[in-house]
């Protein structure tokens, strides 16, 4: 089965076998579409995404398009800085990413968050685990660069590569502001 994000948004099918999603978001737009990205313990991928995105739409005008925020499956590191590694790899982009402190994703997120893009398959999981499947708004983020050889972003904790997580990130946070630029 494929993801299939409606044309209202996207208008675009990113395959992903084994699920599906439609994304009617464009009609709940406040200042901007709300975004919160998932990782496991929110000091990796989860920031990096949420600080990529943030810059990248400030760089090309879209600052008014989205909002973000970002979360992690599990509580803990609750309260704490991002990862040193994330702190630098963002800093070598000429990323600032003041204000941050991790956080676990609360009960009223899928309510308050148009969209919901998960790091990987497990993170995917325990959000439907957590708040049941909650169909056009999560998904993962390799959804959006389909053509990466990806399935879901390598945890940078694990494998000390946060260039290549910062690769990953920064093209599907491209591919998803030139969707939402498509419909404003």
């Amino acid at each position: 089965m494929d993801t299939v994000f409606d044309g209202t948004v996207f208008g675009k099918i990113i395959t992903h076998p084994g699920i599906q999603y439609r994304q009617q978001f464009a009609h709940t737009r406040r200042n901007g579409n709300l975004i919160l990205f998932v990782c496991l313990g929110n000091i990796c991928r989860s920031p990096m995404a949420e600080y990529v995105l943030r810059h990248q739409a400030a760089e090309r005008g879209l600052s008014h398009l989205v909002e973000t925020a970002s979360a992690g499956t599990s509580g803990w590191h609750d309260g704490e800085d991002m990862h040193r590694g994330t702190r630098a790899e963002l800093k070598a982009h000429g990323i600032a990413a003041d204000g941050f402190s991790s956080r676990k994703i609360r009960r009223e997120d899928p309510a308050h968050y148009d969209l919901i893009i998960a790091m990987d398959d497990d993170n995917l999981a325990e959000l439907e685990r957590q708040f049941g499947r909650c169909p056009g708004k999560q998904f993962k983020l390799t959804d959006l660069i389909p053509d990466s050889g990806y399935r879901a972003v390598p945890d940078p904790w694990y494998t000390g590569d946060f260039t290549e997580t910062f690769r990953l990130v920064s093209a599907a946070a491209e591919a998803l502001l030139d969707r939402l630029e498509t419909v404003e």
